[in-house]
């Protein structure tokens, strides 16, 4: 295709009617779509006047412009929506380059379930969230399986003559086996429903009418369990951090743009209460107005129903979204800019979350000089724009494990973390042979599974650790740069070099160093740290007569903790570890006192007795 320059003059024939523009680049490709009231005004206005970097950006891809006529401003937006759902250009906001925040999902099925999950599936299922905190998310999940529990297994419900471990621990009604009525348990899902909707007042006078019942028919530990609900359903409840007495529902979107990066964010009021909030990271190079309405269609197109009220940051011309949600959606949504009041201060607030993410996303990529100064300092082949960082952790020769954690463009790529378990050792303490061995397995398996390698290996350490690792990247013929940094005066040692290299406290590269090292430090000793503390627990288990290693994995394995186990049912811990009754309640008085024996003691106990016939009181 003939590359040719667009002007105002060569649009000229453009229609003063609404419709949708297709930009298009060299090689044909659609890379932006946008609608106007005016077609001919909104494309001319892309080259008249001082134009800023997202729009030069833009007009430096396109060399032709094309465009449908609609009838009216609500087609146009219509239009506009479908073309960048089928075309998914370039330059058009794009959710999925946003964060993915984990929702909770009810399934549609006969006997519910529900779970934590990042993928949508249009199948009836119930979806409530996001939640960006996921602390949140895990605290909604362990009140309800601790309330309400649902089912677990996947699939169709299969009938079972006895339910499983679940159900002995109180994590699952049973239905399988027929512990729960049908109607029992959707109520439960019911209750699930309200709680996760924000509707805690209906649901704790549910909870406290059904309390005060079962205490009338002298039911007290029903009534007990009631009260404890309802007790933890208020705790949640004095949680949230906003709180109002409008109980419309309503949301408050804000953005943060600088150049063509764009921060969006939710905030989700539902019952007077701040529900959660919602944020997307993604690249704008239209108008404020283009760029709010793509979002906004795109945000409330799948899943998430149109609040009552909706406050925009600016004022606009909002008829053809109001429309588009009455035909749409069903919905009548008043749209407004919030000036003064409780409204105006929840959008500053969703401003001021929105600007935090910007300046965030400004500062990861602010770390590319400090690598670019990084690379000249250290003479580096090419950019080290993923970092490997190495730490060792033990304690007294125990549980020795290493950690390696990765960064990319100086921002930690916590997903690509691994952990390792030093095999080598024997309970010897050798860092060195711990470092050969962990470097060992990390690069053979690059090269065997032909993995991508870093720019940048770094061992916390100083020369002794730098000259284990390279031992063995020579071994295997890779050459990858290799540094450790000393924690003491911070010094950069290098293969080869006996003196090492400074560089100024506070500087960038630095800086990024630093985070590498700390973050593989942390990491190693969490993970020791958690061993050891697993290690405990089954040392306590394994002191009471009876109780040998497996039983004592199986029991930690099924209760998590030494807590839960101190506070669980006797009758579940029996049948999880396969031991009596009076085994079991063993245990608990072994991890509440510290003596095993003491519970038996005390069920032999004469003053413990009932006195027989003709015996003295």
């Amino acid at each position: 295709m003939e590359k040719r320059t667009l002007t105002p003059k060569s649009i000229s024939h453009f229609p003063r009617k609404p419709g949708v523009y297709l930009m298009k680049d060299a090689d044909g490709r659609i890379i932006y779509v946008g609608k106007a009231k005016m077609l001919i005004n909104r494309v001319r206005s892309y080259f008249t006047g001082n134009k800023d970097i997202k729009t030069e950006m833009l007009i430096r891809k396109v060399v032709q412009i094309d465009f449908i006529i609609t009838q009216n401003e609500y087609e146009a937006l219509i239009l506009e929506n479908n073309l960048i759902k089928q075309w998914k250009p370039r330059y058009n906001i794009n959710l999925k380059d946003g964060k993915t925040y984990p929702v909770i999902r009810i399934t549609a099925e006969q006997y519910p379930r529900v779970f934590r999950t990042r993928r949508i599936i249009q199948d009836g299922s119930e979806y409530f969230g996001p939640f960006p905190n996921v602390q949140s998310i895990d605290t909604y999940l362990e009140l309800i399986e601790r309330l309400f529990p649902l089912r677990k297994c996947k699939g169709p419900l299969k009938e079972r003559n006895h339910p499983c471990l679940y159900y002995h621990i109180g994590r699952c009604a049973a239905p399988c086996a027929g512990k729960v009525s049908p109607e029992g348990y959707l109520e439960s899902v019911d209750h699930i429903r309200q709680l996760l909707s924000g509707r805690t007042d209906v649901l704790i006078s549910e909870l406290t009418a059904q309390m005060q019942h079962a205490s009338s028919e002298l039911r007290f530990e029903k009534a007990a369990e009631l009260r404890d609900s309802v007790d933890a359903i208020r705790t949640l409840q004095s949680g949230q951090q906003v709180m109002d007495a409008d109980l419309d529902s309503r949301d408050y979107v804000a953005s943060a743009v600088k150049e063509e990066l764009a921060t969006f964010v939710v905030f989700q009021m539902r019952n007077g209460k701040l529900l959660g909030s919602d944020i997307f990271r993604t690249q704008v190079f239209g108008s404020a107005e283009e760029d709010l309405t793509q979002f906004l269609l795109q945000y409330y197109e799948a899943l998430r129903s149109p609040p009552s009220k909706l406050f925009l940051p600016q004022s606009e011309d909002t008829s053809a979204v109001e429309d588009y949600f009455k035909r749409e959606h069903n919905a009548d949504v008043a749209i407004s800019t919030p000036r003064s009041g409780r409204d105006a201060s929840i959008m500053r607030m969703a401003s001021e979350n929105a600007k935090q993410d910007l300046d965030k996303r400004i500062r990861e990529r602010s770390n590319v000089p400090a690598l670019e100064e990084l690379q000249k300092v250290l003479k580096l082949p090419k950019l080290p724009a993923r970092i490997e960082g190495f730490d060792i952790a033990q304690l007294s020769g125990k549980h020795t494990v290493a950690s390696m954690v990765s960064f990319k463009d100086g921002v930690p790529d916590k997903p690509q973390y691994r952990r390792f378990h030093v095999k080598t050792l024997d309970g010897a303490i050798d860092d060195f042979a711990s470092m050969r061995e962990v470097v060992a397995r990390r690069y053979t398996r690059i090269m065997n599974e032909n993995l991508p390698a870093p720019d940048l290996i770094l061992i916390d350490g100083g020369k002794g650790q730098v000259s284990a690792a390279v031992s063995i990247l020579k071994a295997l013929d890779l050459h990858i740069p290799l540094i450790g940094l000393a924690k003491k005066n911070e010094e950069i040692y290098l293969p080869g070099r006996s003196e090492p290299v400074l560089l100024p406290h506070g500087s960038p590269p630095l800086r990024v160093l630093q985070a590498v090292r700390d973050e593989a430090h942390r990491f190693a000793t969490g993970f020791n740290q958690k061993l050891r503390q697993k290690d405990i627990g089954l040392g306590r288990l394994e002191s009471v007569p009876g109780i040998g290693p497996a039983r004592s994995r199986k029991l930690l394995a099924a209760f998590r903790n030494l807590e839960t186990l101190r506070t669980a049912d006797p009758a579940a811990l029996a049948a999880a570890a396969g031991v009596s009754v009076a085994k079991a309640e063993e245990i608990q008085e072994m991890l509440r006192t510290g003596n095993p024996t003491l519970a038996a003691a005390e069920k032999t106990s004469p003053l413990r007795e009932k006195p027989t016939s003709g015996s003295p009181e």
